[in-house]
């Protein structure tokens, strides 16, 4: 049986492809916004580059990447409120719903660890401060 952490690892890791995956297919195929494809489409290269630490499980890149994400989010909302074509107002809803769940599960996968720091981290101040603490 998996844990809560492991199912918040694999959402993250698999809404991360797929968003990727949801914006190449939106840009050059679904509806792009010019006909044979759209450079736009290069906006999913970018999310190449914190997948290989969400598949590590680095902290660091989950933090990072789950504020980066939402330049994502706003672009999705923007194209979803704005965009003439139906279908691209669906794909852009798409993307909002994928970045919501990648956002989600990066925090949740992250929630033990920021807590385990703060405990840290009140217990090196309590260390160093002692007087504070014979009040």
């Amino acid at each position: 049986m998996m844990t809560s952490q492991k199912y918040f690892h694999l959402g993250a890791i698999i809404s991360l492809v797929l968003l990727i995956a949801w914006l190449v297919a939106w840009e050059m195929w679904v509806a792009p916004l010019r006909p044979g494809g759209s450079i736009l489409a290069l906006k999913a290269v970018l999310l190449f580059i914190p997948l290989r630490g969400v598949i590590k499980r680095d902290i660091y890149t989950l933090q990072w990447s789950s504020m980066v994400i939402l330049l994502y989010f706003t672009e999705g909302v923007v194209r979803a409120w704005s965009d003439l074509l139906p279908l691209s107002r669906t794909m852009a809803m798409g993307e909002v719903g994928l970045v919501v769940i990648y956002f989600m599960c990066a925090l949740l996968y992250l929630r033990p660890y920021k807590k385990a720091a703060k405990r840290l981290a009140q217990e090196l101040i309590d260390k160093v401060n002692p007087a504070k603490n014979e009040c």
